[in-house]
């Protein structure tokens, strides 16, 4: 979808929210820049605030190729860096957690919702049974991503992910 496609396609939605008393508009597991900048045109146009979520590969990549920087710069140059953070989602800490450096582009990284497998999204689109994965491990990944960047403020799960997970993320993200 090119992004005044997204922009038509998430008014919609945006315009019904709009005239709640919804707080934030979020969108989660985008693939590409072009619909996040369509979603945050339209949020702006509504004058909602929006947080962005992109899911990356086991490369740490947009499925696109694109890489999280790009990905974030290019959202930001296009709406005037109006998205209140970006947020990876989707996605095993294994997957991006090399990826993550100590740059500007970081500093727009605000939460991650990971998920509990390690598989590929392939791999889990064809799964029979849910991977949880070790909720143990997966709390101290993201506590470890966490500590080195402490600008991260949101932390949950996302597929393969339940109660003992969320426990284990708090337990670790609590530990000095």
């Amino acid at each position: 979808m090119h992004s005044d496609e997204a922009e038509r396609y998430h008014s919609e939605q945006i315009s019904a929210l709009a005239e709640t008393d919804v707080d934030v508009i979020s969108g989660y597991t985008l693939a590409y820049p072009s619909e996040a900048i369509g979603m945050v045109r339209a949020a702006r146009r509504f004058g909602l605030p929006v947080v962005i979520s992109f899911t990356v590969e086991t490369d740490g990549r947009l499925p696109t190729g694109e890489s999280l920087e790009e990905a974030i710069s290019e959202v930001d140059a296009a709406t005037d860096s109006y998205a209140g953070y970006f947020m990876i989602n989707c996605a095993h800490p294994e997957h991006f957690s090399e990826v993550l450096e100590d740059a500007p582009w970081m500093q727009r990284v605000r939460g991650i919702i990971a998920n509990a497998s390690r598989c590929s999204h392939a791999e889990l689109d064809e799964a029979e049974e849910l991977d949880d994965g070790n909720p143990t491990e997966l709390g101290v990944q993201l506590s470890e991503i966490r500590r080195r960047f402490p600008h991260i403020k949101v932390l949950g799960g996302c597929c393969g992910t339940d109660m003992r997970h969320m426990k284990q993320i708090v337990a670790a993200s609590r530990t000095p």
